[in-house]
Formats: structure tokens, sequence, C-alpha cells
């Protein structure tokens, strides 16, 4: 009587495990388009000249920065502790600040669908 509960266990456990790789795969897949998309979102905004300043221990900017995950290493972005002078030339007074191209700027955190509207650039497709 207890192999068929073994077997019963080991199956149910196949299973799980089963779908559990499944839905991971599934999940890392789909993110993949997004992710490159994302990268070219990010990108964009540094060919239309849109900078970020910041600071590293801005928790608006750590929230910022989450919204394009591994993509913003393509946005062009100015840390402040580290390069004072910059941010003193471009009269940065609080964190993060987005400046545009056509010298407008965004003071606070901003949504990528605002960044897309102002800039032009495409918005990944969720």
């Amino acid at each position: 009587m207890q192999k068929p509960i073994l077997k019963f266990t080991i199956v149910c456990t196949f299973l799980v495990v089963f779908l559990i790789f499944a839905i991971l795969f599934l999940k890392f897949k789909s993110s993949g388009a997004n992710g490159q998309q994302l990268d070219q979102f990010a990108q964009c905004l540094k060919d239309k000249g849109v900078t970020m300043y910041g600071a590293y221990w801005c928790s608006h900017c750590q929230n910022q920065k989450k919204l394009f995950g591994s993509s913003f290493a393509y946005v062009s972005y100015v840390e402040c502790t580290q390069d004072v002078k910059k941010c003193e030339e471009q009269k940065i007074k609080g964190y993060p600040t987005w400046i545009f191209a056509d010298g407008s700027r965004n003071e606070g955190e901003i949504s990528l669908e605002d960044l897309a509207g102002k800039t032009g650039c495409t918005l990944p497709v969720k």
C-alpha cells in the first residue's frame, strides 16, 4: 500500500517542479523582447540628448532606475556625487533631474510614458 502513495508523491513532485520551470521559462522568454525594446527606448533617449542627473543615495533616483531595469545602462546619466562640477553647471537642485535637448527639464520622477511623449521615442509594448 505504501508503493502507490510513494509513486503518487513522486509524480506530484515532478509535476510541480515541471510547472515551476515552465512558468519561469515563459516569463524569461517573454521578458526578452520587452527587454530588448526597453534597451532601444533607453538608447533613443540618449540619441535624443536626454540626460538624467541623480545621486546614488536618492530613493527617487533608484525608483527611476528600476523602471528601466538593466536597460538603464543605455541612459545618459550623471552621478552628481562624482561629477559635482557638471551638476553645478547644470544648476541641478533636486534628484532626479531630467534635462532634454531643448533645454527643458523635469525635476523628480517621470514615467516612461511621459518620457516617450516628451521625446517621441517608442515605448515598449507590455
